[in-house]
């Protein structure tokens, strides 16, 4: 079967909006849907752009088949949702040709479309990529001169926290004890080790720290550190890496337990 370019010059649907001004479409009750919609359809053939023949057609609104006046005057019969009704109504290049020379349109200044331009990246992609390339592994903060005393350090906890946004990384705290007089960084430091002995076990490689919170009781010190475990390496300045951070505190003789 030919192309042909469904114009769908609307000859029921011309006549249902001429029919706009009578008594009965000032009801307000909803007019039927007419059984059948008549349509005008240009035939051209892929290989002879010039031939142009206006056939008349038929599309029923309750079967969807489609009844075609060809030329000779035979009846094409199809439904809509065929392949040779999709063909019927198939729009090729010698279909534009012939729409373009029916319509008497100018299309000699157009230019060629060329390939498309790959997306330059989007303000706000290039503030997160700079963000990203900020972020630093996270260290202990300690002197070069720092020397681990065991004593100091007294056990640690890691305890799940419950999260309640939805597919979000895994949020735990870590509840550390060390020695009276312990200083701040010291106490920071030993809550980290004890994370990623914590993290490694899991098999998770990146944490980020959320807050610490520390507390004197029966003459110790007691630190609450927050952090989330990922996957996947989160935003931050300053990131976690378990392997490294624990690389870190063996060299500085800090206890990851």
């Amino acid at each position: 079967m030919r192309p042909r370019l469904a114009l769908l010059i609307g000859l029921g649907a011309s006549a249902l909006l001429a029919g706009c001004g009578d008594e009965t479409a000032r009801d307000s009750r909803p007019q039927p849907k007419p059984a059948e919609l008549a349509v005008s359809v240009l035939q051209s053939d892929a290989g002879a752009p010039d031939k142009k023949v206006l056939s008349r057609g038929r599309i029923s609104t309750k079967s969807g088949d489609i009844l075609i006046l060809e030329p000779d005057g035979s009846i094409s019969e199809m439904q809509l949702d065929s392949a040779a009704g999709r063909d019927a109504f198939a729009v090729t290049e010698a279909d534009l040709m012939a729409l373009n020379a029916n319509l008497d349109l100018d299309l000699s200044g157009m230019p060629n479309l060329g390939p498309v331009k790959k997306r330059a990246p989007t303000a706000q992609e290039k503030a997160l990529a700079d963000f990203a390339a900020r972020t630093q592994p996270m260290r202990l903060n300690l002197p070069k001169s720092f020397e681990a005393e065991p004593k100091d350090f007294l056990g640690a906890r890691i305890t799940g926290l419950a999260n309640s946004r939805k597919g979000a990384d895994s949020l735990v705290e870590v509840s550390a004890n060390l020695r009276g007089g312990v200083d701040a960084d010291t106490a920071f430091a030993y809550a980290t080790c004890a994370l990623a002995s914590w993290a490694e076990s899991k098999g998770t490689p990146y944490a980020r720290h959320i807050r610490t919170l520390s507390d004197k009781r029966d003459g110790k010190m007691i630190v609450g550190s927050v952090f989330t475990l990922s996957e996947k390496k989160p935003m931050g300045l300053t990131v976690m890496t378990t392997k490294e951070t624990l690389q870190e505190c063996k060299a500085r003789g800090i206890p990851a337990a």
